[in-house]
């Protein structure tokens, strides 16, 4: 059924049904899942668990090892290659986590936690970025009224930044910097007012996500490609799995495709090589999350073809779709990070490489007790190319101190007449707070 009178709300119930036709609980997507072991429920046959989760997208309701599986997901996308019928089981899960809301709370409620989330990501994103950049550089990653309109001329294509990579701007920076440098003419858009409804979705309130969704989308809706390149991953899966194809289902055709960054860069390979002219003579370990198929294989390609790499494989699980989904299983996602930072330091790598920004945020202040750095690969992209984005954050987030960083950042508080007070919040919550794997102990002087 495809009309313009279906609600997205109806739409998706509709893809939803489908999914739920075309199931036959094998539980082939439970036995690939990396969350299940530290979940607690490797003891519970598969058949069972994915049996329970049709069962709670139904009605809310199903067995504990269940919801256990639901709320453990680590978006690491090993469910969807696992599956032989079609059928995108991190869809149901996620979609089983809008109903075990939905049983929880009434829309009053949900609504609530998604507008509250909403200006909290707002804040975050907006005082974090203001700590490290003017006016002008925050117009270029399109975070100023001019910036947002319609260009005058059509651009090949929309990069679409997300929220989150606002707080690390300068991994976004050198992404425009190295787009320039390919000649790829592109209009960036972003932010909390580009919302990809996440945040409403993630407590359920299904109609507002699609009201955000669509309002994000018809801004994206402009490039003479139809394509829509993407940095962030959540923004990415939220969009391709949830947003654009209930839309589809309601129009009858997708406003845009959207490509992950890292693929769309591999996919111009060609183009970038004459320009990774600078030797960066390194060993390097990439930390890796599969969950945007062939986003991790992208970034491999791209290291391997700058000069001087020497990629060394450190054999540590690859899991989840970027660092911040781990956040479901604290404990294990400790353990993980604390296990290859040991590895990296046992192989004697020069830097340990993040592909995405919310590893980036939780690692890179860990150089300061580590015998290697830690950067984003963008950097050393940049570095074979003579580009160069200075890294304000890792600089501010190792002072570990938040009244040093307001002190350092007291000229861009004055002009951007931010709140010290309420942004020192932001740094201890958002910053320094961002921060599941302890620092080291720092020794403490002899009185």
């Amino acid at each position: 059924m495809q009309s313009n009178d279906l609600s997205f709300e109806t739409a998706l119930d509709e893809r939803v049904g489908d999914m739920l036709d075309a199931c036959t609980r094998c539980g082939k997507c439970v036995e690939a899942c990396p969350s299940v072991k530290p979940a607690g429920i490797a003891d519970v046959s598969p058949e069972a668990i994915i049996s329970g989760i049709l069962d709670i997208v139904r009605t809310g309701e199903g067995p504990q090892a269940s919801r256990q599986w639901a709320e453990a997901c680590m978006l690491s996308g090993e469910c969807i290659r696992a599956c032989d019928e079609g059928v995108n089981p991190r869809f149901l899960l996620a979609m089983a986590r809008v109903s075990l809301a939905k049983a929880k709370h009434e829309l009053p409620e949900r609504r609530r936690q998604g507008v509250q989330k909403y200006r909290e990501i707002g804040r975050d994103v907006s005082v974090l970025s203001r700590l490290q950049l003017d006016n002008e550089v925050l117009e270029r990653l399109g975070q100023k009224s001019a910036s947002v309109k319609t260009s005058a001329e059509t651009p090949d294509f929309v990069f679409y930044t997300g929220c989150n990579v606002l707080k690390t701007p300068h991994i976004a920076l050198l992404a425009l910097d190295i787009m320039d440098t390919i000649g790829i003419s592109y209009q960036v858009m972003g932010g909390p007012s580009h919302c990809c409804g996440v945040m409403q979705l993630r407590p359920g309130d299904v109609e507002m996500t699609g009201r955000v969704g669509e309002s994000a989308i018809e801004k994206l809706s402009h490039s003479k490609s139809g394509q829509v390149i993407s940095w962030c991953p959540s923004c990415y899966v939220q969009f391709t799995e949830t947003t654009l194809p209930t839309i589809e289902r309601q129009r009858g055709a997708r406003p845009f495709e959207m490509t992950p960054f890292m693929r769309f860069l591999d996919g111009r390979l060609a183009e970038l090589k004459p320009h990774l002219r600078k030797p960066v003579r390194m060993r390097v370990a990439l930390h890796r999350h599969p969950g945007i198929s062939g986003a991790v294989e992208a970034a491999i390609e791209i290291l391997q073809a700058i000069p001087g790499i020497d990629l060394i494989d450190l054999k540590q699980p690859a899991v989840g779709l970027q660092s911040v989904n781990l956040g479901v299983l604290p404990a294990f996602k400790r353990e993980l990070q604390l296990n290859e930072l040991q590895a990296a330091s046992d192989a004697g790598v020069d830097a340990l490489v993040t592909v995405y920004h919310s590893e980036y945020r939780e690692l890179c202040a860990h150089e300061r007790d580590w015998s290697f750095r830690i950067v984003n690969i963008l950097e050393l992209v940049g570095e074979s190319m003579g580009l160069q984005q200075r890294d304000r954050f890792k600089e501010l987030k190792i002072m570990q101190d938040a009244d040093l960083i307001i002190s350092e950042c007291s000229d861009l508080i004055a002009h951007h007449a931010l709140d010290a007070g309420k942004a020192r919040e932001v740094v201890v919550n958002a910053m320094l707070g961002d921060q599941p794997l302890p620092l080291k102990p720092r020794p403490q002087p002899v009185s």
